[in-house]
């Protein structure tokens, strides 16, 4: 009778003994991850927990709010309504809207064909003309608020209103057009040659080559002038303050808070409703929005 015998299983491949260099090489690498990590968490700690105690407090009760309690219980959803009743509020909101949403589409309507002026016309005094645009960015505002606000005020009897801030806006921004500048300057010439050769004027190749491909810088202009509008203070204090019903978010806020100065609960959930647009916008359009501002480097 046949002997079987037991022959030990078959060992795969050795795994090659790692050196020493290696394994400290590993662990410089795991070392550096949890060091960048951690910075990155730490940072947006930083950031996001005030954000963090600022909704908690807004769903907390009067006698909670600003306590050691750090986590409603229960949760005071009604806080938010109470805000929405309060006189003028949803005023401050369409006031807001307006002053934000009209003034964007303005800059950038106006601001753009300037740009593409500065940046793709060969004239003299183009070198000029773009120290003036550079130049206007480093004024400051409160310099010419006194004249500007005897011009609207006293001129043409626009004071109570937003459209002193509006107005101008229909001429161009400074900052605008330098952005939109530095992006079109990142289009080739080629395009706007070969629109012109297929019988384009100037106006249609802006419209329909030079638009479409300067998207990115667009948008980010339009979210900058847009966020700019939104939390603007100062013009709405110098020209509307007069006038409740021309009132914005951002400045009836503080006759909010003056008025609920010991309700922190609701002051904190008016500011959140305050913020909420500003985040929702720039989460859907943080793509468009850094691409725009990492392009607007590349060339000078």
């Amino acid at each position: 009778m046949a002997q079987v015998l037991d022959t030990p299983a078959t060992a795969g491949p050795a795994d090659p003994p790692v050196s020493p260099a290696q394994r400290a090489a590993r662990r410089k690498a795991l070392l550096n991850w949890i060091a960048v990590h951690a910075l990155g968490v730490a940072a947006a700690l930083f950031f996001v927990l005030p954000f963090v105690f600022l909704v908690l407090t807004s769903l907390m009760s009067d006698q909670q709010a600003l306590t050691r309690d750090l986590w409603p219980h229960p949760f005071q959803w009604a806080n938010y309504q109470r805000v929405f009743d309060t006189p003028g509020f949803l005023t401050w909101w369409r006031n807001t809207l307006l002053y934000a949403g009209l003034g964007t589409v303005l800059t950038v309507v106006s601001s753009l064909p300037v740009a593409y002026a500065l940046a793709k016309f060969r004239f003299r005094g183009r070198r000029l003309s773009l120290m003036l645009v550079i130049s206007m960015m480093m004024l400051p505002p409160q310099v010419v608020v006194i004249p500007m606000y005897l011009f609207w005020a006293k001129q043409l009897d626009l004071s109570g209103t937003l459209w002193p801030l509006i107005i101008p806006m229909a001429f161009g921004d400074a900052f605008s057009i330098f952005l939109l500048r530095q992006f079109l300057l990142t289009i080739p010439d080629e395009y706007l040659d070969a629109a012109k050769v297929d019988g384009c004027g100037e106006l249609r190749a802006l419209l329909r080559v030079v638009v479409p491909m300067a998207r990115p810088g667009i948008a980010a202009v339009a979210l900058f002038q847009f966020f700019y509008a939104w939390n603007d203070y100062f013009g709405p204090q110098i020209y509307a303050s007069e006038n409740p019903g021309a009132w914005t978010l951002s400045y009836g806020l503080e006759s909010f808070k003056g008025a609920h100065h010991t309700d922190w609960n609701l002051t904190m959930a008016a500011t959140v409703l305050v913020m909420a647009p500003v985040i929702v916008v720039f989460f859907f359009a943080q793509k468009a929005f850094v691409e725009g501002v990492t392009l607007t480097g590349v060339k000078g």
